[in-house]
Parts: structure tokens; C-alpha cells; sequence
């Protein structure tokens, strides 16, 4: 049987309070309004079941063509000459893309070809450090690893070394704690590679993107994406410039784009049906990408890839099971199976350049949509 597909529709039809949303919609606006506002542009979709009850974009796709670092302002396109934000702007997801290396990850252990507490050094014995350590699959999936948040990878001077270096990681703290590291889906990277034979990109587009009909989602390079950061040394990694279409972080680009952390491109609108595939059991449409029991293995706490109950970008949606996950460029999703209700809020936070980062415009717009849920 099919699962139903999104449709469009009035926020009383998905069972919402019209104002709640009316004021989430204000909120976004007014987070990317302003001189110096949270985000240059932002892309909002929220809903529950089957319907898109708030679909809204707002402020630039591209503003600012570089980062005066002695006025600390962004050097500002001619009005004419700016991009407009669409409900079709493509963003660089940033950390959502560990989102779709642990469903590849996941699809695998429902075939039982990959054991969830089967060590690393069961599928790649060359990586001996992880291999010495008994690192698992689950704990690379939970960030219990006890491997460092990140690695230079970018100063690497040849992907020969990248992978050396990689290799080479041994935990730094205690295995079972919690330490959220980049390094622990590259690593699953490369564990998937070795299994199947095939690339994450591959593995990603045949495995969830285009039996879901995503397809506006897939690695980089995305030419019509919002823009991201000029990105210089001293508070980038990498002296790169002005970035739109190619991915913002430093160690995807130095591994060519794909990477386990890294690297995919999508649309609100897609990331929408990302979210109600899981919300569905693994369903949307005709198409099955995951089993309900693999799905309820992947949200229940403390989450496979996903970050549960996080009030910090989540709200009031948190505390019952809400699952999702942010991104550095300013992205982030949370689907709440409790209320059925999804959130994916995309914006170029780093356009002209990092800041320090706040997701209080994310947490408040999670708010309004839980209010939505208990206003009806």
C-alpha cells in the first residue's frame, strides 16, 4: 500500500492554528531582515501527515559578493544585481548530510549486512587505529566513538595522506561518551564504500534520493545554490573566496565534495519529503527506503545519526521523541513523531561570513509549530 505523498494545503487541514504559523512565517522574515540579520535569505516548510501547511521563502539566495574584514560587513551586491530566495534554492545542507550517510548506513543493517555493534576493523582492517580501539558501527553512528571533532584534512598535500591521516585516528576520549566528530561518518564512509562496492554518492542517490523522487538533492557542485561564505584565513581553514555551488566545508572540498559529513545539496521541498518518508515508517508514495522497525531504530534515543530531544534548535517540539539535526551553513530539519509534524528551516547564515552560531531563530520557529499542534 502507498504511502500518501505531500500536498499544499490550509493549516486547519493539517490540523494546525493558522495564527501560530502565521507567526512563525513573521519570525523567519524578520530573522533575515535588517542590516546585520541572522541570515542573508531562508526557505521555511513546515507541516503535519501528508500536508505542507507553511511553504515560504524570504530575503537573499546571493546578497553580498565579498566580507570586508575591516568594516566587518558584508560588501553588498546593487540591489539589481542580488538573487532572490525561492522556494527552489538549492542550499548547501552542511551537517544534514550525516542525515543520509547513517539511512545508507541503516539500509544496510536491515539487509544484515552490517552488524550495529560489529567493530570497524571487521570492514576495514587497514584502518588499524579504529581497529586496535574495538570501535564500533554503533558508536560511529552515536558519536561515542571517542575520536576527535575534526581533522585537517584540508592541509593534507595529497588524498593518499587524507586517507593516511584518517587511518591513523585513535580515540582521544572515552569510548562511550558522547563527542559529536566529523570524523565518525567518514569513517562510516568509507565502511559502506568497502561493503557494497559503491560510492556514497551512488549509495545516497539509489538508495533514498531517487526512489523518494528528490531530485533536487545530490552532491555538489549545485551552480544555482545559495550563496555561503568568502571564505579567508583568519577565520576560515581555507583561503577560497566568495562560495555558491560548491561545498562550504574544508575537509569535503579537500576530499572532492562527497563526503560521509559533507557535501550533499537539497531543497526545503525535498527535504520535506525526507522528513514525512520517516514519519511514514519509510514510506512515501510506492517507494520503501527503510522498514518501520529500521526507522524506530534510527529515532529512538540516543538516535543512529540523528540528534534527539535537543531543545536548543528544536523548542517545544523536544521532549517526546523529536528528532533532526543542523548544519554550520545555517541548515536544520526536525520531524516529531509524536505529533507528526515536520520543520525544515534552511538559511545562508555564513553569507558573508561565520558567526558564531545561533539557533534561537530555530528553536523559535519549533515553538510556533508545537503551538500550532496544541492551539487546535
Amino acid at each position: 500500500m502507498s504511502a500518501p505523498r505531500l500536498r499544499v494545503d490550509t493549516p486547519e487541514k493539517a490540523g494546525l492554528d493558522p495564527e501560530e504559523l502565521r507567526l512563525l512565517v513573521r519570525g523567519v522574515r524578520d530573522a533575515v531582515g535588517g542590516e546585520r540579520p541572522w541570515a542573508a535569505g531562508a526557505v521555511v516548510i513546515a507541516g503535519r501527515g501528508p500536508v505542507i501547511a507553511v511553504e515560504e521563502a524570504a530575503g537573499w539566495a546571493v546578497r553580498y559578493t565579498a566580507y570586508d574584514a575591516e568594516t566587518d560587513r558584508g560588501v553588498g551586491l546593487p540591489p539589481a544585481a542580488r538573487v532572490p530566495m525561492t522556494l527552489d534554492t538549492p542550499f548547501d545542507l552542511a551537517s544534514l548530510t550525516k542525515l543520509f550517510t547513517a539511512v545508507a548506513a541503516v539500509q544496510q543493517l536491515e539487509r544484515g549486512t552490517l552488524g550495529i555493534d560489529a567493530r570497524v576493523g571487521a570492514y576495514l582492517p587497514d584502518f588499524q587505529a579504529a581497529a586496535e580501539h574495538g570501535i564500533t558501527v554503533r558508536q560511529l553512528l552515536t558519536h561515542t566513538s571517542g575520536l576527535q571533532p575534526e581533522l585537517p584534512l584540508y592541509d593534507c598535500p595529497s588524498d593518499a595522506a587524507r586517507i593516511a591521516a584518517l587511518r591513523a585516528q585513535v580515540p582521544v576520549g572515552e569510548p562511550g561518551a558522547y563527542c559529536y566528530s566529523d570524523l565518525n561518518p567518514l569513517i562510516l564512509q568509507h565502511l559502506l564504500e568497502r561493503l557494497t562496492g559503491r560510492t556514497l554518492d551512488v549509495l545516497v542517490r539509489d538508495g533514498i534520493t531517487r526512489p523518494l523522487g528528490m531530485t533536487a538533492t545530490g552532491f555538489g557542485p549545485c551552480p544555482g545554490a545559495a550563496a555561503t561564505e568568502d571564505q579567508r584565513r583568519p577565520w576560515a581553514k581555507a583561503d577560497r573566496g566568495m562560495l555558491r555551488g560548491v561545498v562550504h566545508d574544508e575537509n569535503a572540498w579537500a576530499l572532492g565534495g562527497v563526503a560521509g559529513h559533507a557535501g550533499l545539496f537539497s531543497t526545503a521541498r525535498d527535504l520535506a519529503v525526507f522528513c514525512r518518508t520517516l514519519l511514514a515508517g519509510g514510506s512515501y508514495g510506492p517507494a520503501r527506503i527503510l522498514g518501520p522497525d529500521f526507522v524506530e531504530l534510527m529515532l529512538t534515543p540516543p538516535g543512529l545519526g540523528f540528534a534527539v530531544d535537543q531543545p536548543w534548535f528544536m523548542g517545544e517540539l523536544s521532549g517526546r521523541g523529536a528528532a533532526g539535526h543542523t548544519g554550520f551553513t545555517g541548515t536544520s530539519l526536525v520531524l516529531d513523531p509524536a505529533t507528526d509534524t515536520f520543520l525544515v528551516l534552511l538559511a545562508n547564515t555564513v553569507h558573508p561570513r561565520r558567526r558564531a552560531p545561533d539557533s534561537r531563530p530555530r528553536a523559535a520557529a519549533a515553538d510556533r509549530l508545537a503551538r500550532a499542534v496544541r492551539g487546535t
